[in-house]
């Protein structure tokens, strides 16, 4: 097992005293590989966790529609999106030069492929919100 890796992954934790103590050469036991690796996997496993939960939080507070990925977009529907176009919105670079993306239509998919991407974006740490223009319009009660 590499510890470099596991090193790195303590301090991306906010373990920085276990960082510090897996650099220690003093420590007998923690030199021994069987530790090391035992230790490597727990911090790999925690490391999965987390950036699960940091998803799961992403996705509960993008509050989508719709269960949607855009590995399920059937391309056999005629929508009229350019596919190169559709690939450069799941990379989402324009995300984050802080450009937006909307879309019209009938009967479409819309929401679902809205949906869709903003998962993807979800999935790739980034923050998402998604409103529908109706309910953007809608008057707000005044203050008191």
């Amino acid at each position: 097992m590499l510890t470099h890796p596991t090193h790195e992954r303590l301090i991306t934790l906010g373990l920085t005293g276990m960082a510090k103590a897996s650099r220690s050469s003093d420590d007998h036991l923690i030199r021994r590989p069987v530790v090391r690796e035992r230790v490597g996997l727990l911090v790999d496993r925690e490391a999965g966790r987390a950036r699960h939960q940091t998803s799961h939080d992403r996705l509960k507070f993008a509050a989508l529609r719709q269960s949607a990925c855009v590995e399920d977009v059937d391309w056999r529907t005629p929508r009229g999106i350019d596919l190169s176009v559709f690939a450069r919105l799941i990379g989402g670079d324009w995300i984050d030069r802080n450009e937006t993306c909307s879309s019209r239509g009938t009967g479409l998919g819309k929401s679902w492929i809205a949906c869709a991407l903003g998962h993807k974006a979800c999935r790739d740490n980034r923050s998402v919100q998604y409103h529908r223009v109706p309910r953007l319009f809608e008057p707000r009660p005044r203050a008191r």
